[in-house]
């Protein structure tokens, strides 16, 4: 059975959409071919590794991909949107998914301050991204994405 093509998608793919793709495989992986990419990927940030680790969940081997290698050649059912800035940036490249989908979470990358302070931040953007991957899942995606006719769009809201 082909598994539902998911792709999360940010600025810079080195923590949310990392996070979202590490949930979403090691929570429904069967089910699900998780993917995320970046507009300009940066790298794997090492404090979403070890987030994820703190919850059981292993990203150390994930790459941080640029989307520009999805285009054309990933035949997403759904694009989520891990933070606004890549959402504005590229609105309609996905014309045949499912549905596009906006989660934006704080960028944990860009808080300041002491170790603490980051590592804190941090397990709180890993927290929302569980919470909204496991809400999502107990929509019954997968019977969506069979049943659709039409795309479904949500966007981010403007500031």
């Amino acid at each position: 059975m082909k598994r539902t093509t998911v792709l999360f998608l940010c600025t810079g793919n080195s923590a949310r959409s990392q996070m979202a793709e590490g949930f979403l495989r090691e929570r429904a992986g069967d089910r699900f071919d998780a993917q995320s990419a970046g507009l300009a990927p940066v790298g794997l940030n090492p404090l979403a590794v070890q987030v994820m680790a703190e919850v059981g969940v292993d990203i150390s081997s994930q790459q941080s991909k640029s989307l520009k290698g999805f285009l054309r050649k990933n035949e997403a059912q759904y694009v989520i949107f891990v933070c606004d800035k890549a959402e504005k940036s590229c609105p309609e490249i996905w014309p045949f998914a499912t549905a596009t989908m906006c989660w934006p979470f704080p960028d944990p990358a860009a808080v300041q301050g002491d170790a603490e302070n980051r590592l804190q931040a941090f397990r709180r953007v890993r927290d929302q991204v569980r919470e909204s991957i496991e809400s999502w899942l107990a929509t019954d995606p997968e019977s969506s994405a069979t049943a659709a006719h039409k795309s479904q769009t949500t966007t981010c809201e403007e500031d």
